[in-house]
């Protein structure tokens, strides 16, 4: 373990990687409910084999990041990416599953290529300082806002569009229980403090139920009916690409942008708050980080799933001391598990990871206290509008873009063209190509 991962170099050891690797498995295993249901709502589609796919792709993915890059990041179908696929290519559009799919493999081989050629390696390392802080603690506000609505805290609102849910509610009320626990382990140095902050959340659910408080989906492990079913294997249409190819390529440039910059944006919050960045605020490997995504991304579509990308719940196992690629090791082991014990991990509720969020958004969120206020105005709004455009779009890669337009503008219009890398004008050109596809 210590010639594979340099642990004592990382300053950890195999039990709190473990145990890393267990809270961050846990804190993203509910894409293995997520994901079935999504693109299980396409005709055709068997989501007893989207299940097996997700798991697959996703344990393979992470330990490519374990041996390229020793970073303690997992990977599974992106949320929001997989939303894309089932609702907009094969529902709005009209494209059929088998299209969806040649999308993703193609967009995969060219993140490959870009990452070969060290485009998105130049992307994360090149990002202004102040803004990758920026950066850091939106994503801190982005894992707070998914916590919260998805535990029921925030519900929407017609008229002010958020707005708080019912106190009453077992979910709300054990969502704010649980993130207390967490906090009182944490203030007696208890190991494990956010993992078992988790599995306390989830056993006062279940008393919850017991009492009949709680009446939501059973929250006790059910193997009635269980039964694995393999992944539909290499389903793509290649005669669509040739007879439709502007269309097809309007449909891969969406899901290569917003995975550009979301992976970006998660492996940047990530190795902030791990430690991670050398002195130069640069993240070492990184080659090997994003290529593991783009390798993830390749076997997903061959099993039959959507874009495989790094995950920001990875920070929740990096809070509890996670460094290496051990944590992801144990992560992908555990997706693995989930196939044969699929009950037991679908069981948790996403109330009771919620806890577990909110307190890992606070730790991102103290990045903001690294970042300058006071200096150039380009580095100030910037970072400002990635922390804020994040959560109130729902989107990492749209707050950095936010953030990465105004930079440029800003440089440019206080006559500071000079300092504009080359990176940041090829991402800006993107960005510009991403809104006119929008538009038309």
């Amino acid at each position: 373990m210590e010639k594979l991962f340099k642990l004592k170099e990382h300053g950890t050891n195999v039990r709190t990687e473990i145990i890393a690797g267990l809270t961050t498995f846990l804190a993203m295993a509910y894409i293995l409910a997520v994901n079935p249901n999504y693109l299980g709502s396409i005709p055709g589609v068997n989501s007893a084999a989207i299940f097996t796919a997700t798991a697959i792709s996703a344990a393979v993915a992470t330990l490519c990041m374990a041996f390229f890059a020793n970073y303690p990041v997992a990977l599974a179908s992106g949320m929001g990416l997989n939303a894309f696929f089932a609702f907009t290519v094969c529902g709005v559009m009209g494209y059929s599953y088998k299209v969806a799919l040649t999308a993703v493999l193609v967009e995969g081989i060219i993140f490959m290529l870009l990452s070969l050629f060290k485009f998105r390696e130049a992307l994360v390392n090149q990002i202004p300082a102040n803004l990758k802080l920026g950066i850091t603690a939106g994503i801190g506000l982005f894992i707070t806002i998914i916590a919260m609505i998805n535990s029921g805290i925030v519900i929407n609102n017609d008229s002010t569009l958020v707005g708080v849910g019912n106190f009453a509610s077992p979910e709300l009320v054990l969502s704010i229980v649980g993130l207390i626990i967490i906090g009182v382990f944490h203030h007696y140095k208890v190991p494990g403090d956010i993992l078992l902050g988790i599995l306390a959340t989830w056993i006062l659910g279940i008393i919850a139920q017991f009492i009949g408080w709680y009446t939501g989906p059973s929250l006790l492990p059910s193997f009635s009916g269980a039964s694995f079913a393999a992944p539909a294997v290499f389903q793509f249409d290649f005669a669509f690409v040739k007879d439709n190819i502007s269309a097809f390529l309007l449909v891969v440039f969406t899901f290569l942008y917003t995975d550009i910059f979301d992976t970006a944006g998660t492996l940047i919050g990530v190795a902030e708050k791990g430690n991670l960045l050398d002195k130069d605020g640069k993240l070492p490997r990184a080659g090997g980080a994003l290529m593991a995504d783009a390798v993830g991304t390749v076997v997903g579509a061959c099993l039959g799933t959507s874009t495989v990308t790094s995950y920001v719940e990875s920070s929740a196992g990096v809070a509890v001391g996670g460094r290496t690629g051990l944590t992801a090791v144990t992560t992908a082991v555990m997706f693995l598990i989930s196939i044969i014990f699929a009950p037991i991990f679908l069981a948790i509720p996403s109330f009771a990871t919620t806890p577990a969020m909110l307190y890992v958004g606070l730790l991102m969120l103290s990045s903001v206290k690294k970042m300058s206020f006071d200096g150039d105005i380009a580095d100030v709004i910037g970072g400002f509008l990635a922390i804020v455009v994040m959560p109130f779009t729902y989107s990492i890669a749209t707050g950095i873009m936010f953030g990465m337009i105004a930079w440029v503008v800003l440089k440019l219009c206080t006559g500071k063209f000079k300092d504009i890398s080359p990176i940041m004008w090829v991402s800006v050109a993107l960005f510009a190509l991403y809104i006119a596809t929008q538009i038309i």
